[in-house]
């Protein structure tokens, strides 16, 4: 099965998770063991009923059982598993149960907050579920009832845990088998709000309230070589302000500090959210409106509006003498908009910089 989303009018394809392929893996191994053959692609269901044909890598028999393997697929969404193998060992014992543990190159659960407790693998709910009721289907087409063994491993799992956000949310020594939907959807926006709510809630269990929040990798540098604040507390929300907002109400944190370019705090001073540039950019049309409240003329608010980047429309204020006022004012607006998604029920701190002008907090 091929599935395919509109992404930005563009036809993506989809992939499928780490989940769906340790799950296609098992199931092989299973399957091989039952019929005393080799399998080159087999059937998995999915959480939602959908059924993928999934090739598998290498089947191999041993003395103790099946190794099978299956190499990720991410579709559209490159991301920094795609293309790795996924291993599963099975074999039958008499236990009457479907064991599954991780092995080499999967992750460990060393901090409170995720779906897997603490000293677990980091295989996911969802996709255990989908591992068992797949085996199961196998066990009981061939009449089996006794137990299976599974053992998950990542040869390149370590390494590859490096690039995502592993290690900031503590699970250690390789990746995690996740998904909730045994599909990975391109560019989903979903996903990535789903991983920062993971990360609040990993600050959260480290017995933080407080938050640091900031959208990018430029904030995080003038974080830490201007303002030099570190913590386990960081969080970097990409253009998802409000979401993280929400969610920090469920969570019950009691104080956010936000650290963010003008460029970003604009758009917030104007009610938006979700800052992206495809949900809409009126910065210019901001700074200008301002301009203009503060005395400026068709002329320096035509040269606003033609600016290309905050930082050059800043130029123009300072050189009309506006900048403090204006600035001051996008500051104000932005507090109020955050300030009024959150109620009274978090402190809300606000710094607000620019790459050329440094701090801009008047």
């Amino acid at each position: 099965m091929e599935k395919y989303m509109v992404v930005n009018g563009k036809k993506l394809r989809c992939g499928f998770t780490t989940g769906t392929c340790a799950t296609a893996a098992a199931t092989a191994g299973a399957l091989m063991i039952f019929t005393g053959e080799t399998v080159d692609k087999v059937s998995v269901r999915l959480p939602r009923g959908e059924i993928l044909i999934i090739d598998i890598k290498t089947p191999v028999f041993s003395v103790h059982g099946v190794r099978c393997c299956v190499k990720k697929d991410s579709g559209d969404d490159p991301d920094s598993t795609d293309g790795i193998l996924i291993y599963a060992d099975v074999s039958l014992d008499d236990s009457g149960k479907i064991n599954i543990v991780g092995g080499k190159g999967v992750g460990k659960v060393t901090q409170k907050g995720l779906d897997c407790s603490v000293g677990e693998p980091a295989i996911n709910s969802v996709p255990r579920k989908m591992i068992t009721e797949n085996v199961q289907r196998i066990c009981s087409q061939y009449g089996y009832s006794g137990g299976v063994n599974i053992v998950i491993s990542v040869p390149e799992g370590e390494e590859v845990a490096k690039k995502t956000f592993n290690p900031q949310l503590g699970i250690v020594g390789g990746i995690s088998i996740i998904g909730t939907t045994g599909i990975v959807e391109p560019m989903s926006e979903k996903a990535l709000i789903d991983s920062l709510k993971i990360e609040m809630q990993v600050i959260r269990e480290r017995g933080y309230n407080t938050l640091l929040a900031f959208p990018g990798n430029y904030a995080e540098n003038f974080i830490d070589k201007t303002l030099g604040i570190k913590g386990e507390n960081s969080l970097k929300f990409s253009n998802y302000l409000g979401e993280v907002l929400d969610y920090a109400l469920e969570l019950d944190y009691k104080e956010i500090l936000i650290v963010g370019h003008i460029g970003k705090l604009v758009k917030v001073a104007g009610g938006m959210m979700n800052t992206h540039s495809n949900t809409g950019d009126f910065r210019m049309e901001m700074l200008g409106c301002y301009a203009g409240l503060y005395g400026a003329g068709s002329n320096v608010i035509s040269q606003i509006l033609s600016s290309v980047t905050t930082e050059q429309a800043i130029d123009i204020l300072k050189k009309e003498k506006l900048d403090k006022k204006v600035i001051k004012k996008i500051y104000e607006r932005a507090l109020y908009y955050i300030n009024r998604r959150v109620g009274d029920r978090i402190n809300i701190k606000l710094i607000m910089y620019s790459n050329k002008h440094g701090l801009l907090n008047w």
